[in-house]
């Protein structure tokens, strides 16, 4: 297991040099032995703070993480189990509104046991402060990025840790609603554990203390102050024209923020000469994939993992942010397999964050189709399909889109921007694949190349049809 570090410890592990400043405390509330009077509080807290050197179980202030300014909130586990009471929650309250004051990220270092039973009820309703506070921090475009220390449970992970836009934890370190006191008996440990609230899709990366300051720093970077910007628009590097109906259902760009360029083609550059020379070529192994295009368009990125539901999609959809051309751009890439229900629900959340934080977003298309198994049924992927449409259709931000590869259907269409989408001469996009609109038609195998041409998937033809704006 992971050292267990003071707050202070860990706020020197991540800050640099000696950048931190601690905030003024605000009056705490008083009276003897807490809000419910109960006996031995005062004495327990006195103790507490004899142990630890702190007053309280948060030191909350501002500090520099590679370079980039950011407001700290490190619980003190050993006060009290880093418990939340309500000098607590005044803490927290004025750190984040010293945060949107000063339009700086929020950094919770979270290692807490939940809410201090001395303090009752009084202490519970501190969550909802939490909560408040988070929303408004959201609201005004700011980051939060949460680190999951050992232990993170009850309401300190169901707000501060589980409500962060991005959510860090440390090896091995406990995360979970319910602390190992008050789980069933015959509970499984492991489930508990930061790994696997990774495997769940509740957690983005699992980070070693020597790398924190590092990972963390270029997440600060990127999402702090990032977005907006002066570059290349939608359709620069492009050739063929733009079709008729290319404008159409287009979103205004947020203010400031230009569009994403979009990435040159990689692969074949002729054109092919029949729909179903499109399929074959979309569908070659040989075909760059995702993580090429990503890799030749961005300096560095770094990932978002999960659908914060309990799924995750690694095989099928990729997502993150990355430096181009020292911008942040926001990505959700298909892989080029069935896209499972976590992988739209994980691209919906990206791109609402990126839409917040004005950050323009790439989008890569590249599936034969959703995954249509029971269990895609049974994990609801019609409705996360509907989602990632609702978010593309709703976001202010500009998003580009690129397809790749294949684009099979309305598990393709989900993640592209309508007006803004462009082509790879090895690709197509679909209505149906052509097998399948054969066998409805009730047309032979010998026929599937010429539904093929009937159906007009090729870039080109995507390009006078007015679906696509030109091939790259």
């Amino acid at each position: 297991m992971t050292e267990r570090l003071a707050a202070r410890q860990v706020i020197a592990l991540v800050t640099d040099g000696s950048t931190f400043t601690e905030l003024p405390h605000p009056e705490g509330h008083s009276g003897p032995d807490g809000p419910l009077a109960w006996q031995g509080y005062d004495a327990s807290r006195a103790r507490a703070a004899e142990r630890t050197g702190e007053e309280e179980s948060v030191v909350c202030g501002t500090g520099a993480v590679e370079g980039t300014r950011a407001v700290l909130i490190a619980f003190e586990f050993g006060f009290l189990g880093g418990s939340l009471g309500r000098r607590t929650g005044d803490r927290l309250e004025a750190a984040y509104a010293y945060a949107r004051t000063h339009r700086l990220p929020v950094v919770p270092l979270v290692a807490t046991g939940g809410s201090r039973m001395q303090e009752g009820m009084l202490a519970l309703t501190q969550l909802q402060r939490v909560a408040h506070q988070s929303a408004l921090t959201r609201e005004a475009g700011l980051p939060q990025i949460a680190v999951l220390r050992d232990p993170t449970t009850g309401g300190g992970w169901a707000t501060l840790g589980a409500g962060a836009d991005v959510i860090l934890a440390l090896p091995d370190a406990q995360v979970g609603f319910a602390g190992s006191r008050v789980r069933p008996p015959d509970a499984d440990p492991a489930a508990y554990r930061a790994e696997a609230q990774m495997a769940a899709g509740a957690v983005d990366a699992v980070v070693r203390p020597v790398e924190l300051r590092k990972v963390l720093g270029r997440w600060l970077r990127l999402l702090a102050g990032a977005g907006a910007g002066v570059g290349a628009g939608a359709g620069a590097g492009t050739r063929g024209r733009a079709g008729a109906g290319a404008g159409a259902g287009a979103r205004p760009a947020s203010a400031g923020t230009a569009s994403a360029p979009v990435p040159r083609a990689l692969g074949l550059q002729d054109l092919p000469a029949t729909g179903w020379d499109a399929v074959k070529r979309a569908r070659s192994p040989g075909r760059p994939r995702a993580e090429r295009y990503l890799d030749a368009y961005f300096t560095h990125r770094v990932a978002i993992s999960g659908d914060r539901c309990g799924g995750t999609d690694p095989d099928g959809m990729l997502s993150g942010f990355g430096e181009h051309e020292g911008r942040t751009v926001a990505y959700a890439a298909q892989t080029g397999t069935a896209t499972r229900p976590a992988g739209y629900r994980t691209a919906a959340r990206l791109i609402r964050l990126a839409d917040r934080l004005g950050i323009p977003v790439l989008t890569l298309v590249d599936t034969p189709g959703a995954a249509n198994d029971a269990e895609a049924e049974r994990q609801g992927v019609g409705a996360a399909i509907a989602d990632l449409f609702g978010a593309v259709a709703s976001a202010h931000t500009p998003i580009t889109t690129l397809l790749i590869g294949e684009g099979g259907s309305g598990g393709a269409l989900a993640l592209a921007a309508p007006g803004s989408t462009w082509a790879t001469p090895d690709s197509y996009f679909s209505v149906i694949a052509p097998e399948l609109a054969a066998a409805i038609l009730k047309r032979g195998p010998g026929e599937v190349e010429a539904t093929a041409d009937q159906l007009r998937i090729r870039p080109q033809d995507l390009v006078e049809l007015g679906v696509v704006r030109g091939v790259v």
